[in-house]
């Protein structure tokens, strides 16, 4: 095995020599060596070497990436205002492990950037020219290598987590890239020189040693940033079509730091640019929009996603421009996000997606279907639709499905329902999409909010007392209950409707001071106001008991019950006890005796007795015979029998 220049450097004085296979020397003349070889071989060489010329020339030819020759410039750190004291214990521990392994190590991308800028930075990021696996060696177990188009070391110090990764070179053939030239596999190593080209904005090529307290700058980054401007490294259009992501990028720092392009990146946001977005991962893009959707600066960030037709790759059936739904609800989540709060993407989503699915939801309700089905299937249709484009998450679906579904239910709720709306886990969110469509939902499909995303809000800052009578104005101090069917009528009890309202007419129009217009009452109980000790008893039913005759027994009674010698046995133990005697009753009443009874029959009798009575002398001897269990010998337990195992028997080997 070839070994790499890490393994050469590592272990020189492992290396062992290089062996030669021995080959057998061959007797030449000495003839000329045009004269060796007759003309039939020759011509088969040429035949050779012209396929050989012919299958060269069909291939096609690998686009050779030139790396430009620059110096770098080194600048004071202090200069320009980076301390070292300024960054986190973690990368500071990181980049001096590394230093002190005999590695280069350097903190690049957008911490150095923002760190300029004045900015308070995400995250630092290290760059080094260890290979993933020495770096693995270095930090051990609080290493971990991931990724396959981009192999990356994370590194983790204390509870914070350091990516780290090796200077890369340009691809050496076409290999990993496709037709289009977009890279799909970047694992080639090599110099700080290599990895700055490999970049791909001049404001994220500034490497900074903190150690040392200087900063490399190979392409007049430092100028770039102060004079505002987005620069791609070498050919704009031949590293947008190595990736095509790089499009979403540019326009995030737009947004975000108010930069402004150059004139080769202007030219590539073009529809043919925007095709190659469409090959990359469908997992990946869904990263890059949370990004864009969480990074604080999505209220400048969405007009751009339209203006330079973003959008179109991103989503599916896109509007023109962006609603008022969508601009407000970007504007709140910068705000959460600047306040220190969370925000989840999916939210946004559902923002975007909600037109699309008022389209499919009118579909499904114009083919009769009920409503909750038309709500699942039009869900379903637009997530089918949006997976081509970004993959979003099951989780993430079902987030979005369910703000979606308590639309309705928040708009017109029952008044029963209430307290089981409010205590949902999606409840939150559903009622700040409620809030954010007041007024601003230009949907010709959506329905009307009828301002219950405020009534909603004052009927949770109130107490209980103001809830009840809230509920009470929404309709919930009458409570109808349905009516069974085949239940009794008043008319089925013998009840005149006609004198009931009559009466209720009387106690509603009546004086008190008139005592004889009051009604009496339509249906009278007797005894209903009498006492309980005047009531009449009630009458007890009378049971005929049976009465038995009286029978008394006489001594000749008990004389013949003790007369008779016949003791009784249960049917059980019959079977296993010799009968008394071998006669019936009949027999004994007509005076026989078992002796006149025929001589087969006792003949046959004989030998079974004399049987058992050897069986019983047997048994008697055999107890003789065995000793008498002592005290100890009852102490020792018993063996047990060893049972017999099913396992099959080793075969033996000869030796």
């Amino acid at each position: 095995m070839a070994k790499t220049k890490a393994d050469a450097k590592l272990g020189q004085s492992h290396a062992r020599p290089k062996q030669f296979k021995k080959t057998k020397k061959v007797k030449r003349s000495k003839q000329p060596k045009h004269r060796q070889t007759d003309k039939p071989m020759a011509k088969h060489a040429i035949h050779q070497t012209s396929k050989k010329q012919s299958k060269h020339l069909m291939q096609k030819k690998p686009t050779k990436h030139k790396t430009p020759k620059s110096s770098a410039t080194v600048l004071s750190a202090q200069k320009l205002g980076l301390e070292k004291r300024t960054l986190p214990h973690s990368i500071v521990e990181v980049i001096s492990t590394l230093n002190k392994a005999g590695f280069d190590a350097y903190i690049v991308g957008g911490g150095v950037r923002d760190s300029l800028l004045g900015l308070a930075p995400k995250d630092f990021d290290a760059v080094t020219n260890a290979r993933p696996h020495e770096i693995k060696a270095i930090f051990g177990g609080r290493c971990r290598i991931i990724g396959k188009r981009f192999q990356l070391a994370h590194v983790y110090s204390g509870r914070e987590l350091i990516e780290v990764a090796t200077f890369r070179a340009p691809p050496k053939d076409d290999t990993h890239t496709t037709d289009d030239g977009m890279i799909t596999r970047d694992n080639v190593w090599g110099t700080i020189e290599q990895d700055f080209a490999r970049r791909d904005f001049s404001i994220n090529a500034l490497y900074y040693q903190p150690i040392k307290g200087e900063v490399l700058d190979f392409c007049g980054a430092v100028d770039d940033i102060k004079n505002g401007t987005l620069r791609l490294l070498g050919d704009a259009k031949v590293r947008v079509e190595e990736d095509p992501v790089r499009l979403l990028r540019a326009l995030r720092f737009k947004a975000k730091l108010g930069f402004e392009f150059d004139k080769a990146l202007v030219k590539q946001f073009n529809d043919t640019s925007w095709m190659l977005l469409e090959q990359v991962s469908a997992h990946r893009l869904y990263d890059e929009t949370q990004k864009m959707f969480t990074g604080g600066y999505l209220a400048p960030l969405l007009p751009l996603l339209y203006q330079y037709g973003a959008m179109n790759s991103l989503m599916t059936y896109a509007q023109p421009k962006p609603t008022r739904l969508a601009l407000q609800v970007a504007k709140n989540t910068d705000e959460r996000i600047a306040s220190g709060k969370t925000a989840n993407p999916a939210f946004f989503y559902a923002v975007l997606l909600w037109e699309n699915y008022l389209h499919a939801l009118a579909k499904f309700k114009k083919k009769g279907l009920p409503f909750h089905e038309a709500q699942i299937k039009a869900s379903r249709k637009v997530f089918d639709a949006q997976r081509i484009k970004t993959a979003i998450p099951k989780f993430a679906e079902d987030f979005i499905s369910d703000i979606w579904f308590m639309q309705p239910k928040l708009v017109s709720p029952k008044p029963k329902d209430v307290d089981r709306l409010s205590s949902q886990g999606r409840f939150r969110a559903g009622l700040d999409f409620l809030i954010m469509r007041e007024g601003r939902d230009d949907s010709p499909l959506s329905e009307p909010t009828n301002d219950m995303g405020a009534w909603w809000q004052r009927y949770l800052a109130v107490d209980a007392t103001s809830q009840s009578q809230m509920l009470n104005a929404l309709g919930g101090g009458v409570t109808r209950t349905r009516r069974r069917r085949g239940a009794d009528t008043g008319t089925d009890k013998g009840i005149d409707k006609d004198a009931e309202l009559l009466q209720l007419q009387q106690l509603s129009g009546r004086d008190d001071d008139k005592a004889d217009d009051v009604p009496q009452p339509l249906l009278v109980v007797d005894t209903a106001n009498t006492p309980k000790s005047a009531r009449p008893t009630p009458r007890v039913r009378q049971v005929d008991v049976p009465t038995f005759e009286r029978r008394t027994y006489s001594e000749s009674d008990f004389a013949k019950l003790l007369d008779n010698d016949e003791p009784y046995i249960p049917s059980v133990r019959y079977r296993k006890r010799q009968p008394s005697s071998m006669l019936s009753i009949k027999e004994r009443e007509q005076g026989l005796t078992e002796s006149d009874l025929q001589p087969s029959v006792s003949d046959s009798a004989k030998p079974k007795t004399q049987a058992s009575k050897r069986q019983k002398a047997g048994q008697q001897t055999r107890r003789q015979a065995e000793p008498r269990e002592t005290a100890q010998d009852t102490d020792t337990p018993k063996p047990k029998k060893r049972k017999k195992s099913n396992a099959k028997p080793r075969a033996k080997h000869d030796d």
